[in-house]
């Protein structure tokens, strides 16, 4: 407990200790009276105090204005000898239990999330010809060579240059599975090295890494404010003032009426009904319940790996009903890998060289796969002229010869025909000096829990399922074949994308949404157009990571489904809390009125009504059932 929940502790045990020793000691009346001035002074004083700021800053109606009023007024009744002192001080210090209740359950939720907190570390131990020295990670600029010993977290993205061993990314992506890491690969800040000493060159600046970033998706989160959240600050900011002019209303209409009509009037009993009327319409059930509910939801998905930018998404999540795929980084592995080559009129040799060459400025995986398959880094002093144009291929001036490399649209700008082929994968036709030269099959694994995650999708009720790629109607039918998606859409440029993305959009029905899965820089437009944009985020571009609501930090399909079940439970819990604080204050409400409730059902209705919502609330922390196992 944090020290400003202790000290209200203390006053609880305190308080509650007085009452006892008031209710079971005889004392004298005056003595009575100031020990239950002091008991409620104790108990209540912040409350006092808070409703006279909020008068004083004309922000009046909340809820602690509506607590200073009934119990100032119970206080007053029992003077006039027609209340109870107990039933004063009582309503403030079980208004004050449910309070530190609230604030224990807010701590929790917290806590989950700001863990997040330690996944980036303070120091940086940079290496220079003297031995590291202990560096600010804000000071080390990109390409600097640092050490990371083990136990240590990477506190900077970079390349291994030297060492193997296992890092923990739980902190990152939820995954407790140790990733075994080698020379040559990247690593995200926030890791944990695990066995031996790691050389790493910088890739990023600290404020652009990976753990930077994480932090600041989470610590953004909380003011993007969802639909229920909103209604419920809107609910209140009228339900408050209305029920202040309707327990008034109760205190001196019904009597002036009867008084005018002849009849006895005991005014004091209509006081009483007018605060036991404020107690129960006290609405802090809902505007502590609500917002509690989604931010225990957005702490359980972090821990699952999923980082979701705000509980307008969280909500937005849960009515998802069709799903978008791209295909190459998302379903597949985007690791691809030369299977066939098939040269014309040149060696196999010169054509991976010549498409190397060519490609040596991509970052696109299929660049890479054709530069590794040639076995060396390309010369890049023998290549000038570099052209890149999207959904066709790549052209430059190799050797002092044009050489392009691109799929069939670029052949036939060209004006030339590809070599048959009826093998699967992708296929990458190579042309030089304007003669078409060969073609190089390339394959893209299927990601092992892409099958399992199209299956978990349809259990959770999506309706559609839909994969677009850049990729050959070939290899992107074997895949949608592979995984059970019978619409598909190859072949697309990243407008061809979006267009079809927009048709679905006008296709869905009024409150379903759409939600678009991808990873690359091309699938940042269409992420940012989907109603719920998702990008994959161990290996997604940062353009695609910006873009979208939601990230899974694993590159795991299968945390799709388990993020769209937390935000259903999330949203099935607001739900209850709503019918649950509204459906139970009504009745308490007419009961007051008609002279029924007592200010001990007030206390129910109002502490009693917080508090289990509150513990409804923070069931939306733990995840129901497995978490989503770890790719092999």
């Amino acid at each position: 407990m944090t020290k400003k929940q202790k000290n209200s502790l203390a006053r609880i045990l305190g308080c509650a200790l007085g009452l006892v020793v008031l209710e079971a000691v005889p004392l004298p009346l005056p003595l009575r009276v100031a020990g239950y001035v002091a008991c409620y002074l104790l108990i209540g004083h912040d409350i006092l105090l808070r409703a006279f700021r909020g008068i004083c800053n004309r922000q009046v109606f909340d809820e602690n204005f509506l607590m200073a009023v009934a119990t100032l007024g119970a206080f007053l009744l029992a003077f006039s000898g027609r209340g109870d002192y107990t039933e004063a001080v009582a309503v403030m210090l079980f208004y004050q239990i449910g309070e530190l209740f609230e604030s224990v359950a807010v701590g929790k939720s917290r806590r989950s999330i700001s863990a997040l907190m330690d996944i980036r570390p303070d120091t940086a131990f940079v290496e220079t010809p003297e031995g590291p020295v202990q560096t600010d990670p804000d000071e080390v600029p990109v390409g600097t060579v640092i050490l990371v010993s083990p136990g240590e977290r990477i506190p900077i993205d970079g390349e291994v240059l030297e060492g193997e061993s296992s890092l923990d990314t739980s902190a990152l992506t939820g995954e407790s599975v140790p990733r075994r890491i080698h020379p040559g690969e990247s690593v995200a800040s926030g890791c944990i090295n695990k066995e031996s000493v790691l050389r790493i060159r910088t890739t990023r600046e600290f404020g652009d890494s990976t753990a930077s970033r994480i932090l600041d998706l989470v610590e953004n989160a909380s003011s993007r404010k969802s639909r229920s959240e909103n209604f419920i600050t809107r609910f209140a900011r009228i339900y408050t003032p209305a029920v202040c002019a309707g327990a008034l209303a109760l205190a001196l209409l019904p009597p002036l009426v009867l008084a005018l009509s002849g009849r006895s009037v005991d005014f004091m009993d209509w006081l009483y009904r007018a605060l036991t009327f404020l107690v129960i319409s006290c609405p802090c059930a809902l505007v502590i319940s609500i917002p509690l509910t989604f931010f225990a939801g957005l702490g359980a998905a972090s821990r699952q790996g999923i980082l979701i930018k705000g509980s307008n998404f969280l909500e937005a999540l849960s009515c998802v009903r069709t799903v978008v795929f791209d295909k190459t980084g998302t379903l597949t592995r985007g690791n691809f890998a030369v299977q066939a080559v098939h040269p014309v009129n040149m060696s196999r040799e010169t054509l991976l060289d010549l498409a190397s060459h060519c490609e040596c400025a991509s970052t696109h995986p299929i660049a890479r796969s054709l530069v590794s398959a040639a076995g060396q880094e390309p010369d890049r002093s023998r290549v000038h002229e570099i052209t890149e144009k999207a959904g066709h291929g790549v052209s430059a001036i190799v050797d002092g010869k044009p050489v392009s490399c691109g799929n069939v649209r670029m052949l036939e700008e060209q004006h030339l025909t590809p070599q048959p082929c009826s093998v699967g994968g992708t296929i990458v036709h190579v042309t030089a000096e304007g003669a078409y030269s060969g073609c190089i099959h390339i394959y893209d694994e299927v990601k092992p829990t892409s099958q399992e995650a199209v299956r978990s999708l349809r259990d959770c009720g999506i309706r559609r399922i839909v994969m677009l790629t850049g990729d050959a109607p070939g290899p992107a039918g074997e895949a949608a074949q592979a995984l059970d998606i019978p619409e598909f859409h190859a072949g697309l440029l990243p407008d061809d994308k979006l267009s079809i993305l927009e048709s679905i959009l006008k296709e869905k029905e009024p409150r379903e949404q759409v939600a678009f899965v991808g990873d690359g820089i091309n699938d940042a437009p269409v992420i940012s157009r989907a109603d719920v944009g998702i990008a994959m985020g161990a290996l997604g571009s940062d353009a695609a990571i910006e873009a979208a609501d939601v990230v899974l930090m694993d590159d795991n399909p299968l945390r799709l489904p388990q993020a769209i079940r937390i935000a259903r439970r999330c949203m099935r819990i607001v739900t209850q809390n709503i019918w649950l604080a509204i459906g139970i204050k009504l009745v308490c409400l007419l009961l007051s009125a008609l002279g029924i409730a007592s200010m001990w059902l007030a206390i129910f209705a109002d502490v009693g009504v917080m508090v289990l919502a509150v513990l409804n609330a923070i069931r939306a922390l733990f995840e129901k059932g497995a978490p989503a196992p770890s790719e092999s």
